[in-house]
């Protein structure tokens, strides 16, 4: 069988970011959305959500590039005085193997984040990472321990078919943290290499040669391009990929190929969904 998980990543970024998603998953093919939340409009994102049963809706854990649950000066280590984590990932990969305070700092963090998603009575459908950042062991040896202690039961792996040879070892890495802790995950990921830019066309490319098993879709769409959005990620095409998601062509496309659109959390209730890759 072939199982389509379609997610919007950013949800909470921006009222724009929003819209998208609520107007994707009642008219198009979304079925879930990560939810970032310290972001501006999280408060608008969750209210939207709870309006929409069917949504699964999970943790976008943000540690790079973003503003932060706690304050400045309990993680400052991590972050600017504004509370803002630097996007220099690699530079505050290295601070995480180094200095026993940064992890300690860095696991006050992830512990606030999934708290502030608790705190919002949505259940938790999945978690995955801001720009991926669980590819890091430490984070994602946190986010698996932590999450687990707030009911995580599904981990998106960022595994896209023809990654760079150079991150095998960290997506088996994460694979093995998830499997040993009996996470639900997909066997497969599209949207990586074309981040920010998964149009119709591109879309339409993933489907059309769908294998079997679960693969996971993920964009960041937004209604339009606003000016925060603009500052924020300047090369991306948000307004381009909420046309992917509610196309009719595509929406008739997955119908006609018999793929079964569905969330994380059916995956993570079925004995063939736990596990996965």
């Amino acid at each position: 069988m072939r199982q389509l998980i379609v997610t919007a990543d950013d949800f909470g970024l921006d009222p724009a970011v929003n819209e998208a998603v609520e107007q994707a998953h009642r008219t198009g093919i979304l079925t879930s959305a990560s939810l970032m939340v310290a972001a501006p409009a999280a408060a608008q994102a969750v209210a939207l959500a709870k309006r929409m049963p069917g949504l699964g809706v999970g943790l976008h854990l943000a540690l790079v590039d973003a503003g932060s649950m706690l304050p400045a000066e309990d993680i400052p280590d991590l972050v600017d005085a504004r509370g803002r984590f630097s996007d220099r990932q690699a530079l505050a990969g290295f601070s995480y193997f180094l200095r026993p305070s940064v992890r300690r700092q860095l696991a006050a963090e992830i512990r606030a984040q999934f708290r502030a998603f608790a705190a919002t009575g949505l259940p938790l459908d999945h978690v995955d990472a801001h720009k991926h950042m669980h590819l890091h062991p430490t984070v994602g040896r946190l986010l698996v321990e932590i999450g687990l202690e707030f009911g995580l039961k599904a981990v998106r792996i960022p595994d896209e078919p023809g990654h760079p040879a150079l991150l095998s070892p960290w997506i088996g890495l994460l694979r093995r943290q998830a499997r040993r802790a009996g996470l639900a995950m997909p066997d497969r990921v599209h949207g990586i290499r074309h981040s920010g830019a998964m149009t119709e066309e591109r879309v339409i490319e993933v489907l059309q040669d769908l294998p079997d098993g679960v693969t996971e879709l993920y964009s960041h769409p937004a209604t339009s391009q606003t000016p925060a959005l603009a500052d924020l990620m300047p090369t991306y095409r948000p307004a381009d990929e909420f046309a992917a998601l509610v196309s009719p062509e595509i929406k008739a496309m997955v119908e006609r190929k018999g793929i079964r659109l569905t969330a994380y959390g059916a995956l993570s209730l079925s004995p063939l969904g736990r596990g996965l890759g």
